[in-house]
């Protein structure tokens, strides 16, 4: 079964020939991307253009790779020995299967999303070579050997935190989202939101793609966070000629907290609105520098 896409996620011609290729190889793929950009998304699309169940391993900043294996909790079976517990006799109730234990033995093929493996410490990677290369990993405590009953599809994500160790990328197939395009960005929001009026979207788009293009911005837009201004433009009913509004001396645009997340880039727009004030001269439009809705 190759992957092409679905109904509510639009992959473009590279990302669905990534996938195939990874599948057909038999290897994780590895995603980058900016955040917002569909990568975890992506696992959860694949899972359901497949028919195949989605196990899930967020990773944090804490997380260690034994973890995906299984934990042994030897504090809690020392406890039940001194209360004289009958359960402590079996070794198998104090093993808590992870991630890809779950995976391995699952009845069926499943996805297996490893999301944001980046935020986890350098050495996280390297802990998971020999697992995920021969699909098996050893249980010292009960002397079992769990094997892969049914290769899993690996999608590993990472937003670039952090660069990954070499050894790591040799086993992935390696694709990258590029930010999409305006045409792209139209038929994601069609997925989202059909029948979107047409002038508000192509408003709304253009003065989004503007705000990206802003030298200083440190956190430009995202996908997501477009989704979510439109959603609040179509709530609040606002009409498509106040995003046309084309004064450099009103660069911040209407309900720009879904859009600008740190006081920094609305630090930005702010004083770019005052350098065009200072500069145009109040009721003289167009006097200001290039910024959103500058023409």
């Amino acid at each position: 079964m190759r992957f092409e896409g679905t109904d509510q996620y639009v992959a473009d011609g590279e990302l669905s020939a990534a996938v195939n290729a990874a599948v057909a190889l038999e290897r994780p793929l590895l995603v980058k991307g900016e955040p917002g950009t569909g990568k975890t998304e992506l696992a959860k699309q694949v899972a359901r253009a497949m028919g195949m169940p989605l196990i899930e391993w967020h990773i944090k900043s804490t997380t260690k790779a034994r973890q995906g294996l299984y934990e042994y909790d030897a504090v809690a079976r020392l406890r039940d020995s001194q209360l004289g517990d009958d359960k402590v006799h079996d070794i198998d109730n104090y093993i808590r299967r992870g991630k890809l234990w779950e995976a391995f033995v699952a009845p069926e093929r499943s996805v297996l999303l490893i999301d944001e493996i980046d935020k986890a410490d350098i050495e996280f990677p390297n802990d998971l070579l020999q697992e995920i290369d021969k699909m098996e990993f050893h249980v010292y405590e009960t002397g079992e050997t769990v094997k892969a009953e049914n290769r899993p599809v690996v999608i590993i994500t990472s937003n670039n935190e952090k660069e990954l160790p070499d050894a790591f990328l040799r086993r992935c197939f390696f694709h990258f989202i590029a930010f999409p395009d305006e045409e792209t960005m139209k038929k994601i929001v069609e997925v989202h939101y059909p029948g979107l009026k047409g002038r508000l979207l192509s408003e709304a788009l253009k003065l989004f793609y503007e705000i990206r293009d802003v030298p200083g911005v440190k956190k430009k837009p995202s996908t997501s966070e477009l989704l979510d201004w439109l959603k609040l433009l179509l709530v609040e009913d606002i009409d498509p000629s106040v995003l046309s509004e084309r004064d450099p001396r009103k660069l911040i645009p209407p309900l720009h907290g879904a859009l600008l997340k740190n006081e920094q880039d609305v630090m930005l727009f702010e004083k770019l609105a005052f350098m065009a004030r200072r500069q145009g001269g109040p009721g003289t439009p167009g006097g200001g520098p290039r910024g959103p809705g500058a023409a």
